[in-house]
């Protein structure tokens, strides 16, 4: 039989499969692949709300790498987006790990509840927890230090700790999702792995070592790979967090985009540095999953 046959029989044979997965290819036709397709043709023009707009080919990518601005917002992506990669995998691992070693089962569900509690929140709740905690009138953590006398510190509008803050803040968001994945991960381990370990003497450290490492290194790809994909994505953190003391060690390249795109109306530049984030995206990902030797 032919492929060409094999398919169609497969075809035939479960084409109520394939009609239940027809919607979802329709959507993301629809929402997701045109819209690429038309950002595409929109980067090769002069893009105009009103009346013809004009191409130009490539001049928009051009003046995307002679743009000071764009490599600016690419460095600061790059430094956000690797540290949200590494942190927001190793922490929660090592957080689910810790959190297996504890048998009163009580405090363990509450230490998971306070974890995960955080990724429930949207970006703007998010951020205005934050701006309260670290205000420099008010805030809970200069207020603790107005006991003993220090001086507020303005936290929100020093450079030199934007980044490591809004690389906390992402932590601190994303850690308890995370977490609960691998720990969803380590209650698949057989237990008599450790049974055995135990007998032959090894210790907490070993058995983690030596046995929970290696059975969480698919789930530990997974999320690498998730994290991959969105490092050049973020806007909502730095939507909300953002002034203009900090934007240059903070501004990346979608809210670049948003600003170019949406408040200066230059929608062909915008749509080739999508296109651009798009590409590397891709091109990030596929290495990625070639490093991991990720396979669905």
């Amino acid at each position: 039989m032919s492929s060409i046959a094999r398919t169609a029989y497969r075809a035939r044979k479960d084409w109520m499969l394939y009609l239940l997965i027809l919607p979802t290819v329709v959507y993301f036709i629809l929402f997701a692949y045109l819209p690429v397709a038309d950002g595409a043709n929109i980067s090769f023009q002069n893009y105009r709300f009103v009346g013809e707009s004009e191409y130009v080919g490539f001049q928009n990518y051009q003046k995307v790498f002679d743009t000071a601005g764009f490599w600016r917002v690419f460095r600061n992506t790059v430094i956000l987006g690797l540290s949200n990669v590494v942190l927001t995998a190793f922490v929660p691992m090592l957080l689910a790990m810790m959190l297996n070693e504890v048998m009163f089962s009580p405090w363990k569900r509450f230490v998971q509840t306070i974890l995960y509690l955080p990724h429930l929140f949207s970006w703007v709740v998010v951020g205005g927890i934050w701006i309260f905690i670290l205000a420099p009138n008010g805030g809970i953590v200069n207020s603790i230090r107005g006991l003993f006398g220090a001086e507020p510190v303005f936290f929100l509008v020093k450079e030199n700790l934007a980044r490591p803050l809004y690389i906390g803040v992402n932590l601190w968001k994303q850690a308890g999702y995370v977490c609960i994945l691998f720990l969803a991960a380590i209650a698949g381990i057989n237990p008599e792995l450790y049974e055995a370990a135990m007998i032959d003497g090894a210790g907490g450290f070993k058995r983690a070592l030596y046995i929970t490492v290696p059975e969480l290194a698919r789930t530990l790809k997974v999320v690498l790979l998730l994290n991959v994909m969105g490092a050049l994505r973020i806007f909502d953190q730095i939507y909300v967090m953002r002034n203009e003391v900090v934007a240059p060690k903070v501004d990346v390249l979608m809210y670049y985009v948003y600003i170019r795109g949406l408040e200066q109306f230059d929608l062909g530049y915008a749509a080739a540095i999508s296109v651009f984030i798009f590409l590397i995206t891709l091109v990030i990902t596929l290495m990625a999953r070639r490093l991991m030797k990720y396979s669905v």
